[in-house]
């Protein structure tokens, strides 16, 4: 007996030792690559990322813990194997926007990719956000996005920063399961467009302990979204966690399958939100939508449907919108709403939202008076405790 405990915790040791980790990997640190300590990253990272890919066994690409200055990239797949993107240091873009496109650091039709290490990729997006004038014109760019990831399956993102993108944190597209944990976004409150993690057109897609603060959504989902988790994510400031905005494009894809669970705003100005545009140019549904276990802090809109998103005011606002909302729960979510209206459901006229169910709601208002909670072209049904008190529509 004793010998087989004696065994069983050198196997034990063994599993938790650093070595046998890096042991199932072929090591490629792109300092063998000419890569140097507030140089620039380019070439030393896309030769180490190609002898990588076609390695045929698992490979790690390391980055080491210093500054690197890196211009637009895609590390583009099938690979022959696993590769993992370890970022220990901070890998910073070109601040001047004119010298990127649309996207910063593509990951592209890759299976079985990590990307990990607690690094940091630095957009610095200052300028990007002063020439931004969607407030006034519409006009948002095009700039370009810190981290997009099209077409990755069965992957992790883990442990990683993203600070000041210019535009969207992380684009996520065509991707599935895929897994997102224990990652920092970070943007000034007032930076236009730089929502933290935004989804579309993917699958199994799980985020988990993700801490969320800039001048847009959280987290977005777009049309084609499906069987999409997210929970324990700290959002504030921002926009909240959003499913839309839908109904800006001809022949969206139908969404299906969200699930936010155990979340915390802080000071954010929505906390979870439908939002599908006024006079949508064709028909879309988002169905199976659940909101539970949520607390609010200071937060503008608590919950929220919108079927007259307009940002930029000019929408045929009498047009209303196509997109088809059902099957929606808000379930225990409590806090503070930093507006007297902290649950407004305002749904499409010429197609009602459908089973739209409160359970266990109480947020209060911290300005003077009561919370009230406001209905349009929807008959929810309510259980247990209501504050505010339930709408009628």
């Amino acid at each position: 007996m004793a010998s087989t405990c004696l065994n069983i915790g050198v196997i034990m040791l063994l599993l938790l030792l650093p070595s046998t980790v890096n042991a199932q990997y072929n090591v490629i640190d792109v300092t063998k690559y000419g890569a140097k300590s507030n140089g620039d990253l380019t070439q030393p990272l896309t030769n180490a990322w190609k002898d990588a890919c076609a390695a045929g066994k698992p490979t790690r690409v390391f980055v080491p813990k210093t500054t690197y200055y890196l211009g637009a990239v895609t590390l583009k797949g099938p690979c022959k194997g696993p590769v993992e993107l370890q970022v220990q240091g901070t890998i910073k873009a070109p601040a001047d926007p004119k010298k990127l496109k649309d996207a910063w650091v593509v990951i592209q039709s890759v299976d079985r990719f990590i990307l990990s290490g607690g690094g940091t990729f630095d957009g610095q997006g200052q300028m990007a956000w002063s020439q931004n004038n969607c407030l006034k014109t519409s006009a948002c760019g095009p700039f370009a996005i810190n981290l997009r990831f099209d077409y990755v399956t069965n992957s992790q993102i883990r442990d990683i920063t993203s600070l000041n993108s210019k535009f969207f944190h992380m684009f996520v597209f065509g991707c599935k399961n895929l897994k997102i944990q224990q990652v920092t976004i970070t943007a000034p409150g007032n930076s236009l467009n730089t929502d933290g993690i935004h989804i579309g057109r993917s699958s199994g897609i799980n985020i988990t302990g993700a801490n969320i603060g800039t001048g847009d959504d959280c987290v977005s989902i777009g049309d084609g979204s499906q069987d999409i988790t997210i929970t324990k994510v700290n959002c504030g400031p921002g926009h909240g966690i959003s499913i839309g905005s839908l109904g800006k494009y001809p022949n969206e894809q139908p969404v299906n399958g969200i699930k936010v669970i155990s979340c915390t705003f802080n000071n954010a100005m929505n906390g979870v939100r439908i939002k599908t545009f006024a006079a949508s140019p064709s028909s879309g549904t988002a169905n199976q939508l659940y909101f539970e276990d949520m607390v609010m802090n200071n937060v503008g809109n608590p919950i929220i449907i919108d079927q007259e998103y307009c940002p930029y005011h000019n929408c045929k606002g009498q047009t209303p919108s196509k997109v088809k909302i059902s099957n929606v729960s808000f379930k225990n979510i409590r806090g503070s709403s930093a507006t007297a209206e902290a649950v407004k459901l305002t749904c499409s006229k010429s197609i009602p939202c459908q089973n739209v169910q409160l359970q266990n709601i109480n947020l209060s208002y911290k300005g003077s008076g009561q919370a009230k909670s406001t209905c349009q072209n929807v008959k929810p049904s309510f259980s247990g405790t209501q504050n505010p008190p339930p709408c009628k529509a």
